[in-house]
């Protein structure tokens, strides 16, 4: 079946997964995952999962249980680690939140902002040299772009070029960047004034964070936001970034 988890992408990550030697055993983590992944890719609820992954229910609460563990981020961080330090590439991308997702109070603690087409959601991305995801986040979708720079830029590798568009060019940013010994390759708003070191040539690779954001709206429960909680929506946008990072391992000889 689509979107299964190949035989290489499950050897690399099955170390990862949390181990169970007491009590009574799980059902089989390989068939719950490749059930999660389902979700993920074809963005159906829950309840039509097909039977082949098992109960809908076993996989949602291993979704749920494994998100609440920090089971995801420590897998995206362990694949992260890998990550090309040489550039980092920090942008935003809006998504639509659906109105099954949207049945919720406190909306604005969900990372769910109104504006003119609705409620909305802002995924926060940074990615390396490659176009790998390194730092995720998620914001109300009337937020500005550089909210959540603090937490994304933190920890760059001296001499990394950090490149951005103009909605990033903000003197606190430049200094964030700055102090950890990293250059922030950014061009200037029209009002800035005087002059900035700014290379166009060097900033033609930033393409590579949207190609990113694409990639991941392939995932139908990516493209639109059906998850009510943030919590939850924000472990699809990591799982769907820890695939993408097991088919680079895959495709490494």
């Amino acid at each position: 079946m689509r979107y299964k988890l190949t035989d290489s992408e499950w050897a690399a990550i099955k170390p990862m997964l949390p181990n169970k030697p007491r009590g009574v055993p799980r059902v089989n983590d390989r068939r719950v995952l490749n059930g999660i992944f389902w979700v993920l890719r074809s963005g159906a609820p829950w309840r039509d999962l097909p039977d082949s992954f098992g109960p809908h229910t076993t996989c949602y609460n291993r979704f749920v249980r494994w998100r609440r563990a920090g089971v995801w981020d420590r897998i995206m961080e362990a694949l992260a680690a890998a990550h090309d330090a040489a550039v980092q590439m920090i942008d935003t991308s809006i998504v639509r939140v659906h109105q099954h997702g949207a049945c919720i109070a406190g909306k604005s603690e969900q990372h769910m902002g109104r504006s003119r087409g609705g409620l909305t959601s802002k995924v926060h991305a940074v990615v390396d040299a490659n176009g790998l995801p390194v730092r995720l986040g998620l914001s109300p979708g009337e937020a500005h772009d550089n909210r959540l720079c603090p937490e994304l830029l933190a920890g760059l590798h001296p001499k990394t070029i950090v490149l951005a568009d103009r909605g990033y060019d903000a003197d606190w940013i430049r200094a964030l960047v700055n102090e950890q010994g990293a250059w922030a390759n950014i061009p200037p708003k029209r009002n800035r004034r005087g002059p900035i070191c700014f290379s166009p040539f060097l900033y033609r690779a930033r393409n590579l964070v949207e190609r990113f954001f694409n990639k991941i709206k392939q995932c139908r429960r990516i493209a639109t936001r059906y998850d009510k909680l943030a919590a939850n929506y924000l472990a699809f946008i990591k799982l769907a970034s820890i695939r993408i990072w097991l088919r680079v391992y895959e495709s490494t000889p």
